[in-house]
């Protein structure tokens, strides 16, 4: 997931492992009446309205133009796509799609739709409803071209029908075919092992051709950073989900209500509200207070105190990495020995006791071990102290001094008190003889820009949370193109990725990306801390929240037991 809905360098983001010849037949889980591994019991009450405190509004409401975890959040409850994900993984699972097939040559999948589906406004979902999703998406011109509006669709099928930019001209998207109302083909110009685990992403949610022809949809006006967008999009988002939209109070709440018609089982409670509470500390005593029912991100030093008072405490599994990056465009971090140093003078598990919340796994490389290509035997540099000092001799900086970068006034799923990691690295570094100059940046706008944006920087704490299982979505987003964060030009790692994320199989991908990671933990441009596993707290009367390492949480089968 994009760390900043706007002004963000465009990482381009590739093939996921999955097989050229793929054909699934298994049955969504969020039309289940009887599930367990969390979702709701056949005797609990229902009704009632759950009320979910974010740390921030939505950007807008028209998941395809959108890269932020708040507007998926409210969007994954009114809209779904062709794929969804298995319930408490980032496995790809069918959803709106009931099966596919891909071709050998993986540049052809077909669909096999779900019958009696229809959009909120009466419109019938429909292999006609696909192609338009896909041929809008592919059909975008002028703003709506810019990597802050279509980020996710210009980062994977990289082109446009037309574009005033030559590079954006084509992409591997070809066409869309009807075969029949429940039957669609999507042609690809060239293979893509990502396809399918992407269109889980809500930028690819089905929408309501009907809803965006009446509101226009792509009427959005202003600039690139300060974009104006249409009635559809904040007024009138039209899905085939659980809950439709209700109303917007802009820097205070989303409101939900169930839709009857819904084609799977209908939401046990009858309104949703996503209200928006920056602050931490805020989101707590309005839990403690019985404001809200729930929120994201719980503070690791919160979670004892709400556990013993009686609150439900959920941790999703990690698809995280947090890591401290090294800017090699500071001569000193271009030698490979300053950096094995630094590697060596980190102890991985203290960092984790002192800032990282329960459930948190030390990291070994840039990927969770979740994720096809992890590699059990990637180089490790184990916390050695003296060998630290001594490879500071060899390189002859005895007395390096380091910019030690980190963010204030956030709080990350990689990263939930950055304060405290920072200090718990800072003062590792310190024993082992490195000398740490702190300099610390409101995360919104200054941190970003500082770090993605300009060489102004040294050593960083920065991270990322997967958008679905794709080493590529990792790795590719990191180091797949030279950048600001990590300055340095390494054409080997780069072509080795590019490759990687055109092959069409799976049996393919794997070992590539098993070797990429050897390589990277040897050239080392960082060194990853954790996966950490980010809490959500609730209050004891809440039943049937179902944790997803994707944030893919829809609410349909949330109870209220007053």
């Amino acid at each position: 997931m994009r760390r900043s809905s706007l002004r963000r360098p465009l990482a381009v983001i590739g093939a996921a492992a999955l097989a050229a010849s793929l054909a699934a037949c298994a049955e969504s889980e969020r039309d289940d009446t009887g599930s367990d591994g969390g979702t709701a019991g056949e005797e609990t009450a229902s009704g009632g309205t759950f009320v979910f405190a974010a740390s921030s509004d939505p950007v807008m409401l028209d998941p395809a133009f959108a890269s932020d975890g708040e507007t998926f959040r409210v969007a994954r409850n009114i809209f779904e796509g062709l794929v969804g994900t298995e319930p408490g993984t980032a496995d790809p699972a069918p959803l709106l799609a009931e099966s596919w097939e891909t071709s050998e040559d993986g540049l052809s999948t077909t669909f096999q739709l779900r019958e009696g589906v229809t959009f909120h406004d009466g419109t019938e979902f429909n292999a006609e409803a696909v192609c338009a999703n896909f041929e809008r998406w592919h059909n975008w011109t002028g703003i709506l071209q810019s990597q802050n509006l279509s980020y996710y669709y210009q980062s994977l099928f990289k082109g446009f029908a037309e574009s005033d930019n030559p590079d954006l001209v084509g992409g591997i998207y070809e066409s869309c075919e009807v075969g029949s109302d429940t039957e669609v083909t999507v042609n690809l110009n060239e293979p893509f092992a990502g396809f399918i685990p992407a269109l889980s992403l809500p930028a690819f949610s089905m929408q309501s051709p009907t809803a965006m022809q009446e509101y226009d949809a792509d009427n959005v006006s202003g600039t690139e950073d300060d974009p104006r967008f249409s009635a559809y999009a904040t007024e009138h988002p039209t899905g085939t989900g659980p809950f439709q939209f209700e109303s917007w109070e802009r820097g205070q709440q989303v409101t939900l209500t169930r839709y009857d018609d819904y084609w799977g089982e209908t939401a046990k409670i009858d309104t949703a509200i996503i209200r928006t509470i920056p602050d931490g500390n805020a989101r707590l005593q309005a839990l403690r207070n019985g404001d809200i029912d729930g929120y994201d991100l719980v503070a690791p030093g919160d979670i004892e105190g709400l556990e013993a008072d009686g609150f439900t405490v959920m941790s999703r599994d990690p698809f995280t990495i947090l890591y401290l990056g090294f800017n090699q465009a500071v001569p000193e971090l271009a030698d490979i020995r300053v950096r094995q140093a630094i590697a060596h003078a980190i102890d991985k598990e203290a960092v984790v006791s002192q800032s990282l919340p329960e459930g948190t796994e030390i990291a070994t490389q840039f990927i969770p071990p979740t994720v096809d290509g992890w590699n059990p035997d990637v180089p490790t540099y184990p916390y050695d102290p003296e060998r630290a000092q001594e490879l500071l001799a060899e390189a002859g900086v005895e007395d390096l001094t380091l910019q030690f970068n980190y963010p204030t006034d956030v709080s990350r799923p990689y990263m939930p008190t950055p304060e405290d990691t920072y200090t718990a690295i800072a003062s590792q570094l310190e024993a082992a003889g490195i000398t740490v100059e702190p300099v610390a940046d409101r995360w919104s706008p200054d941190y970003l820009d500082k770090i993605q944006g300009s060489a102004d920087h040294g050593i960083h704490l920065l991270g990322w949370t997967g958008d679905y299982n794709d080493t590529d979505n990792f790795l590719g987003v990191f180091f797949g193109q030279p950048s600001n964060e990590w300055g340095f030009d390494n054409p080997e790692l780069f072509a080795a990725l590019t490759e990687a994320r055109g092959v069409a199989s799976r049996d393919e991908q794997t070992p590539l990306y098993e070797e990429i990671n050897a390589q990277v933990m040897e050239f080392l441009p960082g060194v990853p801390i954790a996966h950490p596993a980010p809490s959500l707290a609730f209050a004891p009367e809440v039943e049937g929240y179902q944790p997803s390492p994707v944030n893919d949480e829809v609410w349909n089968l949330i109870t209220i037991n007053e």
